[in-house]
């Protein structure tokens, strides 16, 4: 009898940690699945809190190689450094928030901007936009619509 009720009890942990187990992984998979295309990748809502510093965007001068062969390359980082609470508060369509940015400021504090078309095109409709007088809201709304796609980084790269 002592023999089976051990059994029993070992069935039943066994069991129980298979439960936890699978409950765990399915509430997990979905934070794990890929963003859906066509979501909005993750921005800010807002400026960051009051004293709070944002991370620093590279300079042109941290640029070379591949990162800095075309003028537009460069030129974008520049033009980053004026509006970087424009870009904290955009989302970056080359959905690498799933790499961990968290707006399109996090593609200018590396050099992944400088190698992204979607990254770079974006910064400059951002910066077009501002110096139209456009709110961060009303250029995220214009991102989202897609409108950056029509920026073309060879001219843009003239942009002061």
């Amino acid at each position: 009898m002592t023999h089976r009720l051990l059994q029993n009890k070992t069935l039943y942990r066994s069991l129980s940690l298979a439960f936890v187990f699978l409950v765990t992984l399915s509430m997990s998979a979905q934070w794990a699945a890929p963003q859906e295309e066509g979501g909005v990748p993750a921005y800010n809502a807002g400026p960051p809190p009051k004293g709070t510093k944002l991370p620093p965007l590279l300079t042109k001068a941290d640029l070379w190689g591949a990162d800095a062969q075309n003028t537009y390359q460069t030129h974008a980082y520049e033009l980053a450094a004026k509006i970087p609470m424009v870009l904290h508060q955009q989302p970056c369509y080359c959905y690498c928030d799933r790499m961990g940015h968290n707006s399109l400021h996090s593609c200018f504090e590396n050099t992944h901007g400088a190698q992204c078309a979607t990254c770079l095109k974006e910064l400059y409709y951002s910066y077009q936009q501002h110096q139209k007088g456009k709110t961060a809201t009303q250029i995220r709304a214009g991102i989202i619509k897609g409108e950056w796609k029509q920026i073309d980084l060879q001219a843009a790269a003239a942009m002061n």
